[in-house]
């Protein structure tokens, strides 16, 4: 019985990638420590995380559930839990659900503000599954979803939405549709048959290389006007000058060898995110 509840997590852990998380949820704490000017508190912490947690859940399953059918034919994803018969389809809806109302019960719990964007966020977390059978925008919305992220930070702890939180959000946009266009170019031949609208099937290896570095240029660009907008001391724009070094790095190993595709989009991302977080910490921690 405890080896099979153990599977059973494992192939739910595998279904939605929980180590993805490390994306989102240094932006949402990031947001939330320039909203208290400092340290917010546990239970602040604890309901961010789980804000987190759950939408991201939601949108995994959603997009792994509607994804059924073109995930069994491609060979990298033809082994996922949702497509191998691992997990039921019944199963994977509901999680999506359990998530989906646990994320609202989260917002519910944080404030007012919180709990009227919720719906609306599940909304566009679930268009991401539908953009990319008619458009290379897809990249874009999965990069909105996950720019929520900073924005959400903010609403929980100021019940607001401040203009440096969207300038952090488009930020984490435009990196998130970057790198995604650089993940999407291992798909890039299996999207052309599949008549799926990545940026990549569409306009070609070369082109979308340029249009992912222009993107992770306004990214920096939007980093640094979050740092101008909070008045931000050496720590934070040092976030901003490390992320840039990042991002030139990830682009030389992928333009080099596609198979550094997933170093790329794990090990760099997922550095730069924590790292952010890092410097913005000693900023209200040490300098203020």
């Amino acid at each position: 019985m405890e080896g099979d509840v153990k599977k059973v997590l494992k192939d739910f852990n595998e279904l939605v990638m929980m180590g993805h998380a490390i994306f989102s949820l240094p932006f949402i704490f990031i947001a939330m420590i320039v909203s208290a000017q400092g340290w917010f508190g546990w239970r602040l912490l604890l309901l961010g995380a789980l804000a987190a947690l759950t939408a991201r859940n939601f949108a995994m399953a959603f997009n792994r559930y509607v994804d059924r059918d073109i995930d069994a034919q491609n060979e990298r994803t033809k082994h996922r839990p949702s497509v191998d018969g691992r997990l039921s389809a019944q199963s994977v809806r509901l999680f999506m659900i359990v998530n989906a109302l646990g994320f609202m019960v989260v917002a519910y719990s944080i404030n007012t503000l919180a709990f009227m964007l919720a719906a609306p966020i599940l909304v566009v977390l679930a268009l991401y599954s539908y953009f990319k059978r008619f458009s290379g925008a897809a990249h874009v919305v999965l990069g909105i979803s996950l720019g929520f992220a900073p924005i959400a930070g903010a609403v929980a702890v100021s019940q607001s939405i401040p203009l440096w939180s969207m300038a952090l959000a488009c930020g984490v946009m435009f990196w998130v549709a970057g790198f995604d266009i650089l993940y999407s170019l291992q798909d890039m031949e299996f999207d052309k048959k599949a008549g799926l609208y990545s940026i990549p099937s569409r306009f070609g290896p070369v082109r979308a290389l340029w249009i992912s570095r222009v993107f992770h240029l306004l990214t920096l660009l939007f980093w640094l006007l979050f740092a101008y907008l909070i008045e931000a001391q050496l720590f934070t724009y040092a976030a901003v000058f490390m992320s840039a070094v990042l991002l030139a790095y990830e682009h030389i190993i992928v333009a080099q060898d596609f198979k550094q595709i997933n170093k790329a989009f794990f090990t760099v991302n997922g550095y730069l995110g924590m790292l952010f977080l890092l410097l913005v910490i000693l900023d209200y921690g040490v300098m203020r």
